[in-house]
């Protein structure tokens, strides 16, 4: 088995239709959704977003490339709070904080469940979002309440609009009296360019804010991003209270709806970073030319074409933006020869790769005893640590009669694999999530 050298592919830019949401999708094209959202605590953050265009796959089958670059753009707001206090004071830990999204229950269009965690391994929490490695005055006062918002998307300017109108009845910190304002983030970015928030009202229970913020965001991500919204006491030169949040899956917004909602606060609960299945989603689409089908004799042998386009809220253990790329192996062949990589995309948690692997040296018999691992690794410095991966193959465990540890493909990644053999010199797209319980394998 050989492997050709690798270019990234220059694609336009697709506007489809707008949030095309459903519930469950097919298998034909090997579609998985799984809601892989988190968020961080409260602290001083930061790193930025990159966000970039989805590439659309062109029908040569030679790898060709074309340096892209990530671009954000978001709209600062007002973050003063009366009495010229321009911030809260947040605690700034070494340890950042993170957590994963819950859904929502459905309350008036809105679907919307406080109680349920949205992940695929399919475990329950209760509360609002579960929040990881944190720390800070939370539970100092019982949640109650509930916080008045919108939503609308423009799909001209492609921002996301936010608007706070008001609180009542929330908690009371000091002699039946808080201080709150709202804060904003659109994660998993927990980053200074996703957070946003409104001005301090004194002395209330009961605050009004009619603030409106943007969020600068294409329609293909909104799936995959959820926005959570806490609300806070201020409190001066210290750690600011903690007075309840609700998270909105944007998968699951109904779009339809404009007009503004109630939605009662929740507490935040904490859970085992240990527990997370997944670190986000990856999108890639994939073909094999077999030997001499494209007529004279070429090519010379079967090709495996493995177009890695973009990830999708990338999550890692100290949240924002990250530097990541993504390593591919043929397997059984582990070593340097059948390794390959794409290029580091710096300071994105929904990276565009748009790098295509060629492997050739291929007969159709052989696929069914392969496995194309492509694993995301985040870079800090020197370093570099896998967030995790996905196994392409017949998910057998086993290759050439020998038992393997690495044939533990899910079914949505034997679906495309298998679609792959069954439809020759034609791309099969897909969008799976970014596990991380890959089994273990010997080098």
């Amino acid at each position: 088995m050989r492997r050709r050298k690798t270019k990234k592919r220059e694609t336009d830019v697709p506007l489809t239709g707008l949030f095309d949401i459903e519930r469950e999708e097919t298998s034909n094209s090997s579609n998985s959704y799984p809601e892989a959202e988190s968020r961080l605590k409260d602290s001083k953050d930061e790193e930025s977003e990159g966000v970039k265009p989805v590439p659309t796959p062109r029908n040569s089958p030679m790898v060709q490339g074309l340096q892209h670059i990530n671009s954000f753009s978001s709209s600062k707001e007002d973050e003063r709070g009366s009495n010229g206090q321009s911030e809260e004071a947040e605690a700034d830990f070494n340890g950042d904080t993170e957590s994963l999204s819950s859904c929502m229950t459905e309350q008036a269009s809105l679907k919307f469940s406080s109680s349920t965690g949205s992940l695929q391994s399919g475990y329950t929490l209760s509360g609002s979002m579960m929040s990881l490695f944190s720390s800070g005055d939370f539970g100092m006062v019982e949640v109650r309440g509930r916080i008045q918002f919108s939503l609308v998307y423009d799909t001209q300017k492609e921002e996301l609009h936010v608007k706070v109108f008001r609180c009542e009845e929330i908690a009371s910190v000091r002699k039946d009296r808080s201080d709150p304002y709202v804060k904003t983030y659109l994660l998993p970015d927990k980053s200074n360019r996703s957070k946003k928030k409104t001005a301090v009202k004194k002395k209330t229970l009961n605050p009004v804010y009619d603030q409106t913020f943007r969020y600068k965001v294409r329609v293909g991500e909104l799936r995959s991003r959820t926005l959570n919204l806490s609300v806070w006491h201020a409190v001066p030169l210290s750690r600011n209270v903690f007075l309840g949040e609700v998270e909105v899956s944007l998968a699951l917004w109904d779009w339809t709806c404009s007009w503004p909602l109630w939605q009662d606060l929740q507490p935040r609960i904490h859970l085992n970073p240990d527990s997370i299945s997944s670190r986000g989603l990856i999108l890639l689409s994939m073909k094999f030319v077999p030997d001499g089908f494209e007529g004279g004799g070429l090519p010379l042998t079967g090709e495996l074409h493995i177009w890695l386009r973009e990830a999708q809220s990338l999550l890692a253990n100290k949240g924002g933006a990250i530097d990541s790329f993504v390593k591919s192996y043929i397997l059984p062949d582990a070593s340097r020869q059948s390794g390959q990589k794409t290029r580091v995309v710096k300071r994105s948690i929904s990276p565009t790769y748009n790098h295509t692997m060629v492997y050739d040296g291929f007969h159709s018999s052989d696929l069914r005893e392969a496995c194309a691992e492509l694993t995301v690794w985040q870079r800090e410095g020197l370093k570099s640590h896998v967030l995790g991966g996905i196994r392409l193959s017949c998910g057998t465990g086993q290759s050439y009669g020998e038992a393997v540890s690495w044939m533990d493909s899910t079914e949505e990644e034997v679906t495309l694999w298998t679609s792959m053999i069954e439809n020759p010199n034609h791309w099969v797209d897909a969008t799976l999530s970014i596990r991380t319980n890959l089994a273990q394998r010997s080098e």
